[in-house]
């Protein structure tokens, strides 16, 4: 018995993502936070990405071999983020594919995806998929794009994968709609490292990031594109600041629309309540989620479990969310935090001023979270898990 495990704890995993880090994204902290604690658990972890554009060669990252798939960059420079895979990808899936126990993709619309299930199949290897979003709603003729992606690669990726694996109840009912056997579809919520991401002294961490003391701060983590609806977020902090001249509404990340964004600030005259922080690495996450008296995720669709969400959550923030994806099946209506219609910035105007309006109250909020956290949403439960999974095909 001791003798099967050690064989099974040596298996030779191919984890193929359209993007890896330093590309920074949820999916991407998704791949790297498992592919490391498989390493780590034995198992040998190869993941094939797209090619970032000052990289040449492979690396080992954190225990992983992270090898690198030439794309053609037409439709990310729409800001899209679909790297397509040369045809001289192939050989390279071929190669790594053939010579592991199980392949693993994430995202089910990606070509790398399609690829890496078409050569599994071929070598007759398990194939599993872990979808994270939701549908995006673009609103314009992106839709239609997303559809007939959706109902041709993706439908494809899920009705021939052994496994589907969702990161919440929404993902799941997605991917179902689009032929997803639903015997072969199981929820594995994402997980968040909880002794990096905790409570800290609020005072001490303004003082690190160069923060009043004075204001209450707002607080949203999020790539600038048009899904995350930091335009929504935009319009809250309009209304919110004639009345309430104390507010700072900050926002972390980069992305496409931060030229949008910055010219709306101005338009609106909001520059004294309004910070666009930009890119913050890692180890800087925690002192914002600390410094902040409440977490918002504005998005106007696509969301599966954001990780932003148990970030803030790990530290013990109150959380807002409009409801898309899995979040309503996160956020307890005044338990732990509020939630509102997508695209509707009097509703989350509302649900903001409910938690900043009481601190007996978003403290209370905030202990709820990190307890919620500890109990479910840890990297260890995601991945006891993951390693069941895996154990029914290698």
């Amino acid at each position: 018995m001791t003798k099967l495990r050690a064989v099974k704890s040596m298996a030779r995993i191919c984890l193929v993502t359209h993007y890896f880090p330093p590309h920074v994204g949820g999916i991407e902290k998704v791949a790297f936070e498992q592919s490391k604690r498989l390493a780590k658990m034995g198992y040998r972890i190869t993941v094939l990405t797209s090619k970032p554009h000052k990289e040449d060669a492979g690396s080992n990252v954190e225990g992983t071999k992270v090898l690198y798939y030439p794309t053609q960059g037409l439709v990310e420079k729409i800001g899209l983020p679909y790297p397509i895979p040369w045809l001289k990808a192939y050989p390279l899936f071929k190669t790594i594919v053939k010579k592991c126990d199980l392949v693993h993709a994430h995202g089910h619309p990606y070509p790398s995806s399609l690829l890496a299930c078409k050569v599994a199949k071929q070598f007759k290897k398990p194939f599993i998929v872990t979808q994270h979003n939701t549908f995006i709603d673009y609103d314009s003729w992106l839709n239609l794009a997303e559809s007939l992606n959706d109902w041709t690669i993706g439908a494809t990726v899920l009705k021939k994968a052994d496994k589907v694996i969702t990161v919440s109840r929404a993902t799941k009912e997605y991917v179902l709609r689009l032929g997803a056997d639903k015997k072969k579809t199981s929820v594995i919520y994402n997980g968040v490292y909880e002794e990096f991401f905790h409570p800290m002294d609020k005072e001490r961490c303004r003082e690190k990031l160069s923060l009043p003391k004075n204001k209450a701060i707002i607080l949203s983590i999020r790539r600038l594109v048009y899904k995350n609806g930091l335009n929504t977020l935009i319009e809250v902090a309009s209304h919110l600041v004639r009345e309430h001249h104390n507010l700072l509404f900050i926002l972390v990340g980069t992305g496409p629309d931060r030229g949008f964004i910055e010219n709306r600030i101005k338009e609106l005259k909001l520059s004294n309540n309004v910070k666009l922080a930009g890119f913050a690495p890692d180890e800087q996450l925690p002192y914002y989620y600390n410094a902040a008296d409440c977490f918002v995720i504005p998005s106007s669709s696509g969301e599966g479990l954001p990780m932003v969400l148990l970030e803030a959550m790990a530290c013990g923030l109150p959380v807002i969310s409009t409801i898309s994806g899995g979040t309503a099946e996160i956020i307890k209506e005044g338990v732990n935090g509020f939630l509102a219609p997508p695209r509707d910035s009097e509703a989350l105007a509302k649900a903001i001023l409910k938690v900043i309006s009481s601190r007996t109250a978003s403290l209370a909020m905030g202990r709820e979270n990190r307890r919620t956290i500890e109990k479910k949403f840890t990297w260890d439960n995601n991945m006891e898990q993951l390693k069941k999974i895996y154990k029914e095909y290698v």
